[in-house]
């Protein structure tokens, strides 16, 4: 029998897209083949994410796209899961009446069981229901459907829900409260993925920095020393760092694992004490500093990333200079910043003293020009350097005239991209200067010799042993 079409479209996060890769392969096992075709599709899940406003009306903007769909061919399953279905409930089946499916957050390992009472008595079904703790069969080994189209790096879950109830967040009540999966679960799936060619992994949680506390676990930093070990492996990266919870132990991990790539998203939130304190981040502006003197004294080398929300209800004058401060004396390799927006069921959206929609995005247009700078201040210091890429396959930036223009004539060859341990991305040719050839394959680690910095990547070619000692090599970062 012909396997059934899904389509899967996922909003939002890291651990949406390792979410997505997991629906697929659980219902995988009940005929359904992940499908980019939308209008072929037998059954279309939209995984949503609720964080911020935009990204709750991108869902509903796409599900409203299906209706006529839906119309068109009335077997089509349609559902609705992640963040925004574990929010909205069965609201979502008034508001959409083509809707088979609303599933939360906890349900995707029930998937199958759902869609076969769906295909055999064409009911609606509302599955919100959340678990204390992660259970084994929650969770299935890494695929190439989970890794990145190149199949060199994939993202895999340790931990989910938050027990922080910062006031601004919506997590905890629609990913649940902390849970850790076990150490050797997550080892045999990266072993999984490993021999299917996985070269680099991400470890995903709310809060990795808390990861096996509450179960009694080992400590994140050891189950980090535990990946380390995996033959074939070669980068190790993970997200969210809360501030708070960041170990002294953990800091060590970027002097002491070779693997564990030298880049940290440590979110700030705001520079200001008092609207951290509103925030209910439980960390202060000294706090933090000190956090980031520590990452930079063991590991001088660290690329520190973070997240600004502007606008949160109280900022004063003084407190955005006091994040404008922060930014400039951390001086971030990269910041995700963002206008505050109220969300259902976080404490922040009941306190009175909003900021008006033209001043936060006034302040979001000060906080991106800044980090711009910041951030090509630091791409043109890497021209001239020579930097250790894991090549993620051929480069889909079409290069602009200007860039273009900059580019050593006779050496725009193949283009191919990849990422430095930092997390810098670079494009660069199949050649080197000299017009020799290196033969490049997706996962392997290249030396790569930058010669120009734009906003967003650096671009070079592979190094040669005539290059090298033409150009000089000014540094090398592994």
């Amino acid at each position: 029998m012909d396997s059934k079409h899904l389509y899967i479209y996922t909003i939002g996060c890291q651990m949406n897209t390792y979410d997505s890769s997991q629906i697929a392969k659980f219902l995988g096992s009940t005929g359904y083949a992940e499908n980019n075709d939308l209008d072929s599709a037998d059954m279309i899940v939209v995984n949503t994410c609720s964080i911020r406003q935009k990204a709750e009306q991108k869902a509903f903007s796409f599900l409203g796209r299906l209706s006529q769909l839906k119309r068109n061919k009335p077997q089509l399953i349609v559902a609705i899961g992640g963040c925004v279905a574990q929010q909205e409930g069965k609201k979502i089946l008034s508001r959409m009446p083509f809707v088979d499916l609303v599933f939360g957050t906890h349900a995707i390992s029930r998937l199958p069981a759902l869609v076969r009472r769906i295909e055999k008595n064409r009911t609606r079904i509302v599955d919100i229901g959340q678990q204390e703790r992660i259970s084994t069969g929650d969770y299935v080994h890494a695929t190439k459907k989970n890794a990145d189209a190149a199949g060199v790096s994939t993202f895999v879950t340790i931990m989910r829900g938050c027990d922080n109830y910062c006031t601004y967040c919506v997590v905890p009540f629609v990913r649940g409260r902390e849970s850790s999966r076990d150490p050797e679960s997550i080892v045999e799936e990266i072993k999984a993925g490993v021999k299917k060619g996985i070269r680099e992994v991400t470890l995903l949680g709310q809060n990795v920095n808390s990861y096996g506390k509450k179960e009694g676990l080992c400590s994140f930093s050891q189950l980090l020393e535990r990946v380390n070990t995996i033959a074939g492996l070669k980068r190790i990266r993970f997200t969210t760092s809360h501030p708070k919870d960041l170990s002294d132990e953990l800091v060590d991990a970027f002097k002491n694992i070779d693997k564990l790539c030298n880049h940290i998203h440590l979110p700030v939130q705001s520079g200001s004490t008092q609207i951290l304190k509103r925030m209910n981040r439980k960390y202060s502006r000294d706090d933090y500093l000190e956090k980031v003197a520590g990452l930079r004294d063991k590991c001088p080398d660290i690329a520190i990333t973070s997240d600004i929300i502007v606008g949160f209800p109280g900022e004063t004058d003084a407190d955005f200079e006091d994040t404008i401060s922060l930014i400039r004396r951390v001086e971030y390799d990269g910041l995700f910043a963002f206008m505050y927006s109220d969300r259902p069921n976080a404490p922040a959206a009941r306190f009175d003293d909003k900021i008006p929609e033209a001043v936060k995005s006034e302040r979001l247009q000060v906080v991106l020009g800044m980090q711009k700078e910041v951030t090509m201040k630091k791409h043109l210091k890497r021209v001239g350097t020579v930097q250790e890429v894991l090549v993620e396959g051929m480069s889909k930036k079409n290069i602009d005239a200007n860039e273009a223009a900059s580019i050593p004539a006779g050496t725009q060859g193949i283009q191919w991209t990849g990422r430095t341990a930092d997390n810098k991305i670079v494009n660069f040719d199949d050649c080197s200067a000299d017009g020799e050839k290196f033969e490049l394959k997706n996962g392997i680690l290249a030396k790569i010799l930058i010669k120009r910095a734009f906003p967003h990547s650096l671009w070079g070619y592979p190094v040669s042993i005539k290059t090298l000692k033409r150009e000089g090599e000014r540094s090398y970062a592994a």
